[in-house]
């Protein structure tokens, strides 16, 4: 209980006094062990003498006992006064409320009665029912007579005490039965205890304030990322505490905000990932009493925007900068990695949890986001792997340093990024020249992780669904550097077609999204397509590099060859160069050929030889309906005829 020399309390014993001295000596009611349980023959006389409508002693002797109890509760309410100029919790929580003195003397008396369990005897007493130990509207009527003072009406739906939250109305009864309930938050906090209220929306933060705060109206903050944005909070309102959250979803959780943000004396800032909803706006316009703030992506519609005096301000960059990553990391920019303030965030978390390794936090980044529509390649080879020619070979390489150079380029040099800082390549020719390899190669150069797109999982037949899920992806890729990878990207860049019916104009919706999508993207895309004239014209004009991958020449064909098997595989007689002059295939077709070779070699538990490399390449044509000819096979052309039970004797 709390020490009844707080005044607050002092100032509610006070009036239970009077009112318990005006039923006992006014009223002549007396004590009983089954009050308000039945209603006696000499109860019923009593009322009927008190009711105002008809004569009676009743308010005479009332008057008598408040008079002489009128300097005793002038003293009362001159010290409480005086203490909501203080520092304690209680003045605390009246001044950010705004609340009127009438409000902060009836909170007074219910949060007293709320803590004590005599108070409450006392008060089942003066309403006559040992089932009624809070204090009912009809006796806030009885306890505050004076002519000006606010009584029942501070616990209407319009007083500062229910729209801070900080009381409502209990029971199911008649008005004048409903009872007075201080929230349980606030009993808390008056205890000490700063734990926040459990019906604050999840994902809530909260900050405590560093110094006091004035009330500073209603702020829109849009633009950068979202600690990007917090950044802008606090420099336009320093030392502030902040509460964080995402808009209620209910009429409790609003009412929780605005009790904690009150109790807490802390600035509101609503992360919005869509326009602030009607109810929201009702909100924020009822809690007049506090800070708010309206943090977004894009600018908030002025339909949305809740009808208080506001200030706008745009967060133009959000990008991490040296002192963003000095305090997370305790090191300097890694040019390597272009991390916004709230990724750096993430960053910092994921390394402190892996031995402050950058590197594979910053691959956490887009870890979880991306399942279900892409398939995360951890690059494992490297360019010795990649055999191209020299010019091909060449592009992939200045592609991996324009990705490198952004930071010097942009940064340093102060090109224009228009339309953004990210690098689209288009890998460009027939299934089974490298594409998917090369794009594995320059991700594993670059550090980063390759996701490749999984079509089936994108692309859909219901309206708005294909964009959903690209959102989806682009979203998540945002969030962490890696490299895009789109395979059969015709499926989806392919060019739009002229308008017959509502297909084509959704399926020409979809690549003008793309479109769009590709030139606010900052980061590594790669698209592949075995034909490149079926891409469209407007996605060709923001390729970064193209590059035309070709069926590999004799030369490379040799050492795709020699790659193909490992130095641990057991080899016998080998031809690689009959293989690569006579067979004229992509590099795709001799990895599936050497591998099929080896698993004919391992059913006979014999070294690999000519002869399971012929009768492969003989599978891959018949895979590809391609005739075999003597011509190519040559020598080998009767063993492939007869086919795999032509083997030898042993």
């Amino acid at each position: 209980m709390v020490a009844s020399a707080e005044p607050w309390a002092t100032l509610a014993d006070t009036l239970l006094q009077r009112e318990a001295l005006i039923c006992r000596l006014a009223e002549g009611r007396p004590p009983r062990d089954f009050a308000g349980l039945y209603v006696a023959d000499e109860e019923v006389d009593r009322v009927l003498a008190a009711l105002p409508g008809l004569d009676g002693p009743g308010p005479d002797r009332a008057a008598r006992v408040r008079a002489g109890l009128a300097e005793q509760v002038d003293a009362a309410r001159q010290a409480f006064a005086a203490s909501l100029r203080g520092r304690s919790r209680f003045a605390t929580v009246v001044r950010t409320a705004h609340l009127p003195a009438g409000e902060a003397e009836v909170l007074a008396l219910l949060l007293a009665v709320e803590l004590s369990p005599a108070r409450q005897r006392l008060v089942a007493y003066v309403q006559d029912s040992v089932q009624l130990p809070r204090v009912t509207l009809s006796t806030l009527a009885r306890l505050f007579v004076e002519p000006d003072h606010v009584g029942d009406r501070a616990l209407a739906p319009a007083s500062r005490l229910r729209r801070a939250g900080l009381v409502r109305l209990g029971g199911d009864g008649p008005w004048a039965t409903l009872v007075g309930e201080p929230a349980a938050r606030l009993v808390w906090h008056l205890r000490g205890d700063a734990s926040p209220d459990p019906q604050l929306p999840p994902g809530t933060t909260v900050s405590a304030a560093a110094s006091p705060r004035r009330p500073g109206g209603l702020l829109l903050v849009h633009g950068g990322d979202r600690m990007s944005r917090l950044r802008a909070v606090r420099a336009h309102r320093p030392g502030a505490g902040l509460l964080t959250c995402a808009p209620p979803a209910t009429p409790e959780e609003w009412e929780a905000v605005v009790r904690e943000a009150t109790i807490g004396n802390l600035v509101v800032v609503l992360d919005l990932v869509a326009p602030l909803s009607p109810a929201g706006r009702d909100a924020v316009t009822r809690a007049g009493h506090l800070d708010w703030v309206l943090s977004s992506t894009g600018e908030q519609p002025l339909e949305s925007v809740p009808d208080r005096p506001w200030r706008e301000v745009r967060v133009d960059d959000g990008e991490a900068d040296a002192d963003d990553w000095q305090q997370a990391l305790g090191t300097g920019p890694d040019p390597a990695y272009r991390l916004s303030r709230e990724q750096l965030r993430l960053v910092a978390a994921a390394a402190a949890a892996d031995s402050g390794q950058i590197a594979p936090a910053v691959r956490r980044l887009a870890g979880g986001h991306l399942d279900g529509v892409a398939v995360r390649i951890r690059p494992r080879r490297a360019w010795d792997d990649l055999i191209l020619p020299a010019d091909e070979a060449s592009q992939l390489r200045e592609l991996a340093a324009r990705h490198r150079g952004r930071d010097t380029v942009y940064g340093r040099w102060q090109f224009s990024p228009l339309p953004s800082v990210g690098v689209v390549a288009l890998f460009a020719g027939p299934s089974g020249t490298g594409k998917t390899l090369a794009a594995e190669v320059v991700a594993g150069h670059l550090g980063l992780d390759l996701y490749k797109v999984d079509l089936s999982a994108v692309v859909s037949k219901y309206i708005g669904e294909t964009e959903k899920n690209l959102e989806r992806i682009f979203g998540a890729a945002a969030a962490g550097d890696l490299v895009l990878f789109f395979d059969e990207a015709d499926a989806l860049f392919g060019k739009r077609s002229e308008v017959s019916d509502a297909h084509d104009r959704y399926a020409n919706i979809e690549v003008a999204y793309l479109l769009q999508r590709l030139e606010t993207y900052d980061g590594l895309v790669v698209l592949a397509t075995n034909l490149q004239r079926n891409i469209d014209p407007a996605f060709l004009r923001r390729i970064s590099v193209a590059i035309d991958f070709v069926a590999p020449e004799e030369p490379e064909r040799r050492a795709i060859w020699a790659r193909a098997f490992p130095p641990t595989a057991p080899t016998a007689d080998l031809d690689l160069d009959f293989l690569a002059r006579q067979f004229k295939i992509t590099g795709g077709i001799i990895s599936n050929a050497a591998l099929g070779a080896a698993f004919l070699a391992a059913a006979e538990d014999s070294p690999i030889t000519m002869r399971h490399a012929v009768l492969s390449v003989k599978r891959e044509f018949q895979k590809l309906g391609r005739l075999r000819t003597e011509k190519e096979f040559e020598r080998y052309f009767d063993l492939v005829n007869r086919g795999v039970d032509a083997a030898p004797a042993r």
